[in-house]
This record gives C-alpha cells, sequence and structure tokens, in this order.
C-alpha cells in the first residue's frame, strides 16, 4: 500500500441510524455516525484500509494499548454549506500534528496523502451526518492505538489507525470560571505535553475535578518547575487581551501547538491588532487583573473554537472579568471563524478542504 492510494474496502451499515437522531439535541461526543475508517499497520507497513460499521473493538487481554498507554488523537471538525457541500477546516495541519504525536510516541507515521484519502472517503459516505444547522458540526476523531497481545514495556510491532465522527452541538454552553493551578502540573520540560498522547489527558483528571468540585469548570495549568508561568487552559489554549494586546504563551514541548489558536493569531495580525507569542508569568496576569486592565480571557481549541472565561482564580482570590458581551475581539473573531468554517466568508488563508 502506497501513499497515493488506499484502495479502500468498503462495507456500508444496512441498518443507519441517521432516522433516529434528533438533530436539536446533539450532545458532544455520545452520538457516532454509521461508518468508521479502520487501517492496520503490520511488518513496517499500513494494510487492510476499510470503511466498515461503527462498531466495538475486539482485542486481547494482554493487547500492548491496554497496559502502557501507547496512544495518541487528533480531533477536528467539518461543516455543510447551505447547498449541501463539506467543508473541512485545515484537515492538512492535523495530519502534521497526528505525526509529530507518532514520533513522540514512538509509533508509525500516516503520510499526509494517505490521511487525507481515508478522511475524504469516510466523511463523504457519511456526509447526511454532517450538521446543517448554524452552531453545529461533525467533529472528526482520528486515532492510533498500539495492539501487540505482548506483555512487556517495548514499542508495540502493530497498530491500528482509526477515524470515526460524530455530529456535535456547542462544546460550552455558558463562559468558564477557571483556576490558576499551581500544584499539579500538565506536562514537563522534555515530556509529551506537545503530543496528544492519551496519557496527558488521563493525568489531568484529578486535579480538574479537584478543581470542579471548587466550582471551577477548568484550570489553567502552570509549568512544572516553579508554577510561575501560565500554559494552556484545561485542553485547550488561552490567550488573554490585556492594554489592548493579545498575549498568549508560544508553542513548546510543554504546550500543544493549537491550530485554532494559531488561527486566531494569524487573524488578529491580519486585522491590525498587536500580538504578543511569548512566556506569560502568573504575575503579570494577576496584576492586570487587580489593575483592570485585562479585558478578555478565552481559550482556544477545535471542541469549543473560542471558550470565554468570565472569571480567573488564583490563591485564594477570584478575579472577576468584563462581561462578556462587550467584549471586542474574542466575539468578533469567534463569529468570523464560524462563518469561515460554514463557507460564509472568503477563504482568504486557503484553509478549507472542500469536498
Amino acid at each position: 500500500m502506497n501513499t497515493e492510494t488506499l484502495n479502500i474496502i468498503v462495507n456500508k451499515t444496512s441498518n443507519s441510524k441517521l432516522a433516529s437522531i434528533n438533530w436539536d439535541d446533539l450532545p458532544f461526543g455520545r452520538i457516532f455516525s454509521d461508518h468508521m475508517f479502520v487501517m492496520d499497520y503490520k511488518d513496517g507497513k499500513w494494510e487492510n484500509a476499510e470503511i466498515k460499521e461503527f462498531s466495538d473493538l475486539k482485542m486481547s487481554p494482554a493487547t500492548s494499548i491496554l497496559h502502557y498507554g501507547q496512544t495518541f488523537f487528533e480531533g477536528m471538525k467539518a461543516s455543510k454549506t447551505e447547498d449541501g457541500e463539506i467543508l473541512m477546516f485545515r484537515p492538512e495541519e492535523n495530519a502534521k500534528r497526528f505525526n509529530i504525536s507518532a514520533e513522540r510516541m514512538c509509533m508509525p507515521e500516516v503520510p499526509v496523502p494517505m490521511f487525507m484519502e481515508a478522511l475524504k472517503s469516510l466523511l463523504d459516505i457519511d456526509r447526511n451526518w454532517v450538521p446543517q444547522k448554524s452552531g453545529y458540526s461533525l467533529y472528526i476523531r482520528p486515532f492510533m492505538i498500539a495492539m501487540d497481545p505482548y506483555v512487556g514495556i517495548r514499542p508495540s510491532d502493530t497498530y491500528k489507525f482509526i477515524i470515526f465522527t460524530c455530529p456535535v452541538g456547542a462544546y460550552y454552553s455558558e463562559p468558564v470560571k477557571v483556576k490558576i493551578e499551581t500544584h499539579f502540573s500538565r506536562a514537563v520540560e522534555g515530556g509529551t505535553g506537545y503530543a496528544k498522547a492519551g496519557g496527558n489527558y488521563a493525568g489531568s483528571l484529578y486535579p480538574a475535578m479537584k478543581g470542579q468540585e471548587e466550582g471551577f469548570r477548568q484550570l489553567i495549568w502552570t509549568d512544572a518547575k516553579e508554577h510561575k508561568y501560565i500554559e494552556e487552559s484545561g485542553t485547550m489554549n488561552v490567550l488573554f487581551v490585556i492594554d489592548g494586546k493579545i498575549i498568549t504563551p508560544q508553542s513548546s514541548d510543554t504546550i500543544l501547538a493549537g491550530i485554532t489558536r494559531r488561527s486566531v493569531v494569524d487573524i488578529a495580525i491580519e486585522w491590525g491588532y498587536t500580538v504578543e507569542e511569548r512566556r506569560v508569568s502568573v504575575e503579570e496576569i494577576v496584576n492586570a487583573m487587580k489593575e483592570g486592565r485585562m479585558t478578555e480571557a478565552f481559550g482556544a481549541g477545535t471542541a469549543a473554537t473560542i471558550a470565554q472565561i468570565s472569571a480567573i482564580h488564583h490563591e485564594g482570590i477570584t478575579y472577576d472579568l468584563p462581561a462578556v458581551e462587550g467584549r471586542d475581539f474574542s466575539n468578533k473573531v469567534l463569529d468570523y471563524l464560524e462563518q469561515y468554517k460554514s463557507g460564509k466568508v472568503e477563504d482568504k488563508f486557503n484553509w478549507i478542504v472542500r469536498l
């Protein structure tokens, strides 16, 4: 199997679930489309590319992924225009980042042309699953898992690459309160923070739960060494508007290179805003809130696009931020991105792949 064509075997389901879906009520990540793409890695090459009915996986209790966490994933979205055309937002960037994660997790890459062919083929078959309603989209989840039935700490020799999709509504329905985390850590220098490794998310669950018990929807992670510098917010990159400037932590080996964040930064520069991508200290953020110089704070990620932050807590004090309704940049860029993804504005950055 080469990188130009997959020779995908297609086995369509005879029992579509489309008719049973309430399209006005799509909880995030709980309703799955009819089909999935599956491909196996064996003897140093990808083979057995297939689109089949979305179904459970069969594996040995000794399968490597269950014991040693050799897995990673991506997340992206597709939208549908009024005339039924499917639009994907920067999928090649997801394919490239997928392979960055693969390298860090000691797993085989999926060549970008192969990734894109699999993605397009699956979406073409399940195109009726892409919502046409404003604010709704098709969430796409490509991932890879180690498949050796072997209990031993070494890279697996066999893997599965899978893509499934789910129609979704909004990830966050209202602005979120967050807490700056100064004890637990999400990632360390030299670790896997820049990869979308499953273990990164598993390790964040306990501190996130503790924060939720205190009334905070998400955490703002800080550096593991001193807890003096801002990194990410929950599962998103984080941006601030201070003194009229857009400030965001630069990508690093502890901070995921977010595609939505990169897009927001590129749009802001195009619009003439001053943007600073750099180390951002907790002290700077706290002082800006105390002095009323922070006018906006928000997360940027695939699931939420833009998640407004209504309040930030640090060391026993909660700082309320200006009302979301009056925020200039974040509301404007959210509206622009939503229109961009649905084909309602010019594709001036060449970010859209049409199907």
